[in-house]
């Protein structure tokens, strides 16, 4: 699109723009519009036939995640999840039987404590997703009973990130795989007819949803979110990252100088997000795409360094305020390296930092939400900050400060990071208020 800006206002350069200039969208010519008021209620989201009043309160724009359900390796619900945390318990990632080729080994993060799954065994009579589901839910019952007091459903949204989905269900039938599956779920479990979707960018997927999340809000078309991840166990995924020669046959060592791969593992984490004024504040959220390679990450870690920096931009921070990063930390050789580079080019060498996938495995589409859960629980005091478990360290790699087991340190801020096949990135800022 060309202007000719010689001679003419900012305004007037805006007014000069002819209707065919405009961006188009469905084959339509989408209007010019200065003034959110005169948005029609028929350009709004729609979801189950209704569309949600416009409300719009630019003065109030703190967003809490006011309340949590987890489950993991680590275990389901608050307190299991804490108490194994502050333990550094790495015993949820048990060895891989019967999924791999002859000879080829690794371990998988298995969710703990939830009824009718056992290891790779699912007795529940649904997909294994909704199994997790259905443990987090289970979790936020009372919270979701209170919001139903305040918040009318078409003002209720649900944004969940996702890789797996009900691939491990429908691998004989591949087209019947529904990536939308766990927004949809969960939006039916709850009642809520607000917007519901899911994101899926690979392991980014989980971190993505906040800033999805947090527009509902802005825009003031939802009242609350549920915002989270979820993925679920899958020979598919499991041979597929085997067949990368990606996975470690042991437990997995991040920022080691002998890492050789990820443990993949399972999970689920939701949130409550809504206007607040105490708690633990979604504070910004950085994205970037960088689109390096296929699976590949920049070496240099450029796509990684601009999702931080956004992060700390939506927020009004500076690097030496966040007092905590959850590292991606995968323990592949060349993720780990551009990932330590990018994190020391933005907040220095000697950040507190940790990764907790060894704790977990890699959750995919859940890791951003489970390790964002990670980061709730050490804000609100519920739980140290996430121990690093891996010894020794790479000393090629910055010279980081590592929190260990038994470390107990008072955080204000934390940040969690993602980034995902084709440069897809994410950092989620939290911060206690």
């Amino acid at each position: 699109m060309e202007l000719n800006l010689k001679e003419t206002s900012p305004r007037e350069a805006v007014c000069s723009v002819t209707p065919e200039r405009l961006p188009r969208c469905a084959g339509t010519v989408m209007p010019l519009r200065r003034n959110v008021d005169a948005v029609a209620p028929e350009r709004l989201p729609r979801c189950a036939g209704t569309v949600p009043p416009f409300r719009l309160n630019i003065m109030d724009n703190t967003f809490i995640l006011s309340d949590l359900g987890v489950v993991s390796a680590l275990g389901s619900g608050l307190s299991a999840t804490a108490q194994a945390l502050a333990a550094g318990d790495a015993s949820g990632l048990v060895r891989l039987e019967g999924t791999l080729p002859a000879g080829d080994v690794t371990r998988f993060g298995f969710a703990r404590g939830v009824p009718g799954l056992d290891g790779a065994a699912n007795t529940t009579g649904k997909p294994r997703v909704a199994a997790l589901l259905d443990a987090a839910l289970a979790q936020l019952a009372p919270a979701l009973e209170a919001l139903r007091e305040t918040v009318p459903p078409e003002r209720l949204g649900v944004v969940l990130g996702t890789s797996n989905s009900t691939m491990e269900e429908f691998t004989a039938n591949p087209d019947t795989i529904d990536m939308a599956f766990p927004a949809e779920y969960v939006a039916e479990a709850i009642g809520a007819k607000g917007p519901a979707w899911a994101v899926s960018t690979a392991c980014s997927s989980g971190g993505k949803v906040f800033a999805s999340a947090r527009r509902l809000l802005q825009d003031g078309l939802c009242d609350a979110v549920v915002v989270g991840g979820a993925d679920a166990f899958t020979r598919v995924v499991v041979n597929g990252f085997n067949a990368l020669e990606a996975v470690s046959p042991d437990l997995t060592r991040p920022l080691a100088a002998d890492r050789d791969g990820i443990n993949l593992g399972e999970g689920a984490a939701l949130f409550v997000l809504r206007r607040g004024t105490s708690g633990v504040a979604l504070a910004g959220v950085g994205e970037s795409s960088d689109a390096y390679h296929l699976t590949a990450p920049d070496p240099e870690g450029r796509g990684a360094e601009r999702a931080l920096r956004a992060a700390l931009s939506a927020a009004g921070m500076r690097p030496e305020e966040v007092d905590y990063l959850n590292l991606h930390g995968t323990g592949t050789t060349y993720n780990d390296a551009m990932e330590c580079a990018a994190v020391a080019r933005v907040f220095g060498a000697r950040i507190c930092c940790s990764s907790t996938k060894p704790l977990t495995g890699h959750t995919l589409g859940a890791a951003g939400a489970i390790e964002a859960a990670l980061c709730w629980l050490a804000l609100r005091g519920l739980a140290p900050v996430p121990p690093h478990v891996t010894e020794p360290v790479d000393t090629a790699l910055a010279p980081f400060d590592l929190p260990r087991r038994g470390d107990r340190r008072t955080i204000r801020t934390a940040l969690s990071s993602s980034f995902a096949f084709g440069g897809s990135n994410a950092a989620v800022l939290l911060r206690r208020i």
